[in-house]
């Protein structure tokens, strides 16, 4: 088909190669073509925090990034996090303080934790909260997310 781009990336330390529309979003992308479902299309408008996925190390919306944008990038999603073992605490926490609830939001809060654990030391409530406010969970009102995320900083020495 005309108009396809070729992009080659790595995905949770594996290389792909595909032939995508140039409009297809990394969400999308990662969802249909690899089946790496954690990841969710929620608002599509980069409010929501659902699609959250990590580009070069950084947490990134994939609903506002298109697939072409990530050729020859590093991705993570929460499916690499997880199989990865760095988080493990962070989703025992999670586990823990009944941070799951529904778990729409989950892969993104979790994907957006981690980034703050490993970057941001000795975070408050308030700071905790501010770090994750753009990502939407409508099941736990964020006590229990922020607990979780609390309780793995304090274990961590942060």
């Amino acid at each position: 088909m005309s108009g396809q781009v070729e992009i080659t990336l790595t995905v949770n330390g594996e290389t792909v190669r595909r032939t995508v529309e140039p409009r297809l979003n990394l969400v999308d992308f990662v969802r249909e073509e690899l089946g790496l479902t954690g990841a969710h299309a929620g608002c599509e408008q980069g409010a929501c925090g659902a699609c959250s996925l990590r580009v070069d190390g950084k947490v990134v919306r994939g609903c506002l990034m298109f697939a072409v944008q990530v050729d020859g990038a590093d991705v993570e999603t929460i499916e690499g996090l997880a199989q990865s073992g760095r988080a493990d605490d962070l989703i025992a926490a999670f586990k823990r303080h009944n941070s799951l609830q529904c778990g729409f939001c989950t892969p993104g809060m979790l994907l957006t934790a981690d980034e703050l654990l490993n970057t941001v030391s000795g975070s408050s409530r308030a700071e905790i909260r501010d770090f994750i406010s753009g990502n939407y969970c409508r099941c736990t009102g964020y006590q229990a997310i922020v607990d979780a995320i609390e309780d793995v900083q304090a274990k961590r020495g942060g």
